[in-house]
């Protein structure tokens, strides 16, 4: 017999795990413009006869039936899930395939697994006030000959209530290196334009509101010495009196980011990585003068700057409103030797920077007790000191380094643990979240491409999962994870509670998530039901 198992979208379904049936009374919910998902886990006859390798026809009923997506929850491979002597919050830790990608069903078709469970995911989605309300939808699985072997009924509340937009910066890096580099176009093609557009309208979807904005060639994730695609906004050409700058390609980087809704604008790190030693791979001329041989502090690169900055921030007030405008100075600066190589490169810009925000990513405390980085974007698991002190902004991140005890979104994680993240930065008040690795299909330092669908670790160096949270698609789509959609709800979450917050006050909204005020980030609630409950009681509070 077929079985067939209607699941929440915080359950990662196995192949030979049996999958968590979702509460009778559950009723999926969402928000208007949010998607309500959740998941029919099904498996094939388990008996050695059984051999039709055909698809399943799906399809839903209901009043609301146009509004859904179907997708296929697709198995992907998994060489490095968990560090030996991990914590106790992992789902997965052994090598093998999980579920992860997110495959288009336009056509309805569903495929096989002999002797294991697979999973369907569902969207059902408006913007429409008109559509609001309870809705019960029916899933019906057919056999190839169009035999009906299972009908589903689903529960579907889109409440009638727009929220307001997330208060807080949610940064995620967009390589468009990777994305000509994979599809084979050539940079700034109109197909790469129409590439980064779709994907820029995937990293909003899961949340994001600020993208990383390659001004120059980000000097991030590169070996030393070596160099990434150049993708670089800005024309710059020698002159007699010095440079002449040409800004149109980053007026339309700006136009597709107003288009997608993206608010933030996040210029590339002005030094290197991991010191601030030495400077970005700048092109003038159409030729590399700057990079890896070039120190920071080396005077034709404080010419160049001198005309620069002053041009790129007569763009950026023209284009965009300055408060939603950050520079960087070096992304991870760290140790004692660190902290001095990061002052001697700031130095350089300081004064061109007056009236701009400055934020940089770290983890020790005293990079900024020095005052070194005035808004800086601090590790989870380092977080509490900057918490007791408080700057006056503050963001944080986690990527590969945070897989103990804080919330992460590695594929070996339960879901629950990635959405864990929205009710955190709510209850912690802080003001920005940002990843490194929306869409970064490479090895460690970038020395050669991967195929996301068969590399989900960057060739081994990191958790699967941590360098992307978006699969390219064949067709130049985005392909979205099982991680991306989570991580959009918890920004979700967010957002439900700063509308609480404006209602009734701080205090009703954090009693919704945390009556006790033990919330932390060292402290993710695993419990996939508490965020459902959670969100019963933000809707109630809301209608």
């Amino acid at each position: 017999m077929w079985e067939f198992v209607v699941c929440d979208a915080l359950v990662k379904v196995h192949p030979v795990r049996v999958p968590r049936p979702v509460a009778g009374a559950t009723r999926f919910q969402a928000f208007l413009g949010e998607p309500a998902s959740f998941q029919l886990a099904y498996r094939p006859p388990m008996e050695a006869t059984f051999r039709d390798p055909r698809p399943l026809r799906v399809r839903v009923e209901g009043d609301a039936a146009d509004l859904v997506a179907m997708s296929c929850v697709d198995l992907v491979p998994c060489a490095f899930l968990a560090l030996p002597g991990h914590d106790d919050g992992y789902e997965f830790d052994e090598p093998g395939l999980y579920p992860d990608l997110l495959r288009p069903m336009p056509d309805g078709e569903a495929p096989v697994r002999f002797g294991g469970w697979g999973a369907l995911w569902f969207d059902v989605t408006t913007t429409d006030p008109a559509r609001a309300g309870v809705h019960e939808l029916t899933i019906v699985v057919s056999s190839p000959d169009g035999a009906e072997l299972h009908r589903a009924s689903v529960s579907v509340e889109i409440t009638g209530i727009e929220l307001p937009p997330l208060d807080i910066v949610s940064s995620h890096w967009m390589h468009l290196d990777s994305l000509a580099d994979h599809y084979g176009v050539e940079v700034f093609s109109e197909e790469h334009w129409a590439l980064v557009d779709r994907f820029m309208a995937s990293a909003a979807e899961m949340g994001a509101t600020s993208l990383l904005t390659p001004v120059w060639t980000p000097p991030l994730d590169t070996a030393i010495g070596s160099y990434r695609t150049v993708v670089q906004l800005i024309d710059i050409t020698a002159t007699d009196g010095g440079h002449s700058f040409g800004f149109d390609r980053l007026r339309r980087w700006l136009e597709l980011c107003r288009r997608n809704g993206i608010t933030g604008v996040e210029i590339a790190h002005l030094f290197t990585q991991w010191g601030a030693e030495a400077t970005p791979g700048i092109v003038v001329d159409q030729e590399r003068a700057f990079g890896w041989d070039v120190a920071a502090t080396d005077p034709q690169y404080r010419i160049l700057m001198e005309a620069l900055l002053p041009a790129l921030q007569a763009v950026l007030d023209e284009e965009w409103d300055r408060e939603h405008v950050v520079f960087h100075i070096s992304d991870e600066p760290s140790g004692e030797g660190g902290l001095a190589s990061y002052l001697a490169a700031k130095a350089v810009v300081a004064d061109l920077l007056k009236g701009w925000t400055v934020v940089d990513a770290l983890s020790e405390h005293s990079f900024y007790t020095s005052g070194a980085v005035p808004v800086p974007v601090v590790a989870t698991d380092h977080v509490e000191p900057f918490l007791a002190e408080r700057p006056e902004r503050l963001w944080v991140y986690y990527c590969v380094s945070q897989d103990r005890d804080v919330a992460n979104r590695f594929i070996g994680m339960p879901s629950a643990r990635n959405r864990a993240i929205g009710h955190q930065l709510f209850a912690s008040g802080v003001d920005g979240f940002l990843h490194w690795g929306f869409n970064f299909w490479y090895t460690w330092h970038a020395i050669r491409q991967v195929d996301p669908f068969t590399d989900t670790s960057a060739g081994g160096a990191f958790p699967s999962g941590d360098p992307f949270a978006v699969y390219p698609g064949p067709d130049g789509t985005p392909w979205p994870s099982i991680r991306h959609r989570v991580f959009a709800q918890a920004m979700w979450d967010h957002r439900a509670l700063q509308a609480i917050r404006s209602a009734h006050g701080l205090d009703a909204a954090l009693d919704l998530i945390d009556p006790d005020r033990t919330l932390r980030f060292n402290r993710p609630v695993l419990d996939p039901d508490h965020y459902y409950q959670a969100r019963r009681r933000m809707t109630a509070a809301l209608t």
